[in-house]
Order: structure tokens, then sequence, then C-alpha cells
């Protein structure tokens, strides 16, 4: 797991540091924050994975812009300075990326730590060549290791590489008429219907079948199947009503709700093993009822467990907060803010402690009364 993040210089982040959990709900007013911070840690994704350009950016989710406005343009002299990320793994390893950008046309950002040991490696081979350095083949590999710093937690470097900023649409979930550009799924959702494809294989029907049981939250929802005789580039999946004449047809995703594709996705997210382990889904109370958004919220901590899965959510909606449980270090909740000087924060949200004799206040209400913050305070 990626246990603490620490980003600075980036759009309204001047310097931030979070301890993550396996499941982590950010909550605050609109403009706070949240995404500039999801986005910092999928600049620092792209980063590991050496594709800093603008296209790879945005298929991971990023809004990107003009690169003196992804800095902190609190100062005019931040537009120059580098944009610097970090992330602790589990066994403590910080793995560190300075970034830096011309401000140039067509040109890319550049991880300046990466061409630092790049320069440090063609020295010493020139230093080889020269016969400088007279070492044998072992301590000439275990110097460029050091210089590159190879890590034996392959795992969490792992998991930091498949970062991405979910944020499905209902146009990508109903019509399957794209492909995302990161497979197996898009951040809007596409590539859906190819996964579900996928797991309706004998060696995945487990999985499939799990995503149906899940998807039991829907009261009208009975079954899904994925047509065998479909023509050449069509792509739907049967649903069926639990309330229909059994005498009647399946109906297909056009027909459905919204609300419903977006369970789908969501649980072939968690459920799928060919799904990132460590992502984030930008809003996940789109087009759900607040009651739908607690029970899917205790239903997704579970799979995040069962299926080594670390998620950062953000939300609007009060439900979502009653659906976890903050006495499981492993869940927690962030307000992000911006302070006085309009730079974005984050405060850690613990249990409420009930006064004495009287009953604890639920999470929604403890935010909707002000108790927690994340409120706007303007009006």
């Amino acid at each position: 797991m990626i246990r603490e993040i620490s980003i600075e210089n980036y759009k309204s982040i001047e310097k931030l540091k979070i301890e993550l959990g396996r499941v982590t709900v950010f909550i605050g007013e609109n403009g706070c924050g949240k995404t500039n911070i999801l986005e910092g840690i999928a600049l620092g994704s792209a980063a590991a994975n050496d594709k800093l350009d603008n296209e790879f950016l945005t298929s991971r989710g990023m809004r990107v812009t003009e690169p003196e406005f992804m800095r902190s343009a609190f100062e005019q002299t931040n537009i120059t300075k580098n944009i610097q990320v970090s992330f602790t793994l589990a066994d403590g390893e910080v793995i560190k990326y300075n970034l830096q950008h011309p401000n140039q046309p067509y040109s890319s950002w550049e991880n300046l730590d990466k061409l630092e040991k790049e320069r440090q490696i063609q020295r010493v081979a020139k230093l080889i060549v020269q016969d400088k350095l007279n070492y044998s083949n072992q301590t000439i590999s275990d110097v460029i290791n050091g210089i590159i710093e190879v890590s034996t937690n392959n795992d969490d470097r792992y998991l930091l590489k498949k970062f991405l900023i979910f944020s499905p649409e209902n146009s990508s979930l109903r019509i399957f008429d794209k492909e995302g550009q990161i497979q197996p799924l898009g951040i809007k959702g596409e590539g859906l219907f190819k996964l579900l494809t996928v797991l309706n294989r004998t060696e995945k029907k487990q999985k499939l079948q799990q995503i149906k049981d899940e998807m039991q939250l829907i009261d009208w929802f009975e079954d899904l199947d994925i047509p065998e005789n479909l023509l050449p580039g069509e792509r739907a999946i049967k649903i069926k009503d639990r309330y229909i004449s059994p005498e009647l047809n399946y109906f297909n995703q056009n027909s459905s709700n919204e609300g419903f594709l977006f369970l789908l996705f969501y649980f072939c997210l968690f459920i799928s093993d060919d799904t990132p382990n460590f992502f984030s889904v930008d809003n996940i109370d789109a087009s759900l009822n607040p009651r739908l958004c607690r029970r899917l919220i205790e239903e997704l901590v579970h799979l995040a467990k069962n299926n080594s899965k670390q998620v950062i959510f953000t939300t609007h909606n009060p439900a979502i907060l009653d659906g976890l449980d903050l006495n499981d270090d492993e869940q927690r909740i962030f307000v992000i803010y911006r302070n006085k000087l309009g730079h974005t924060k984050a405060r850690r949200i613990f249990s409420p402690q009930p006064l004495e004799g009287q009953q604890p206040v639920k999470l929604s209400e403890a935010f909707l009364r002000g108790y927690i913050g994340g409120l706007p305070k303007n009006f």
C-alpha cells in the first residue's frame, strides 16, 4: 500500500502531506483542491512510468492546462519552480519525483531526478571505458544499481504506476463504442463491455458471479448476461428486471437507468484482477440515491480489503460518510480546505465522541451541521 503522499507546488497545493488508508475519502467545498490532490498523485504516477506528455496525463484523469498554471500561482516566482511529489511505501521506502517544465510550446514535463541519475550512469560508463575505474563486473553493477535505486518492493512501485482518476460518465457506460487509451477500464468508463466479456470466460466466471451478487443492491435487478450471437462490432449486455414478465426478453444497457450502470462499473473496478490496485474515484456519489451511497461504500470497503485494492474517493454527499467505520484505521476521512492564503490543506476526521448521556451523531449529520468542516462559509 501507499502509506503517505506529499505534494509541493501543484495548482492550489503549496505543500501538503497526507497519510492514506486503504479507503480514503476527501470532503470539502467546491474548488477546495480535492481533485488537485488526486491529480498530484497521478502526475507522480506518470513520472514513475516516464510518460509525462500531455496525452498520457489526460488519459490518467488529469485536467492539463498551461504549465505555468500547473504550478501554484500564489506568487509570480512559483510559475518556474519545480513540482515535487513523493510517496512513502508500506516498507518505509520513499520515492520522490522532481518535475520541471520549461514553459515553452511543444515541451513536456521532465523528471529531473531521473535525468540526474542518467547523467551519473553515463559518467560511470565513461570512466569504465577510459579504464579509470578498475572494478569487477559485480562492483560496477552495484554502483549502477545504487544510482538507480533498484527496489525490492516491486509490488508497491507497480501500484503507483497504475494509478488513475476515474470519473465515469453515463454516455461511456451506456454506448460501449469506445475503448480507453489505458485498459482495461478508461477513466470515463470506456472498456466496460470488453471487461465484462473477459469476465464471462470460464476461468473468470466466479468474478462475474460476484459482480452479479453485488448488483443485488438494485432491488429490481435479477440477472445480466453477455450475448453470444452478437454481430461484428455489436456491443450489448442483456439485463433482466425481476418485475418484468418472464416471457419478455432481456433489455440492454441503453434501456437501463444510469445508477445501475455506475454500480456495475464500480463493482467491475473493485472485483476484477485486471484493474488497478491503487486508484481514485472522483465524485463517487454521482447519480446515486443517498441511502444507496451509504450501502455502496460499505460494500466497496469490504471489496477493497478482499481484493487488495487501495482507493481514494471524493464526494459532496454526506451519506457516503455513513458507510465508513472510522474505528478501523484503514478507513479515513479528510476535510480538504483552503487556508487564509488560499493554499489547499487537509485535516483528518476521527470518529465523533458523543457527549455523556447522548447518542453518537452520524457522520452525515455532523457534516451537515458543520461540526467537522468542509462546508461553504461565505453565505
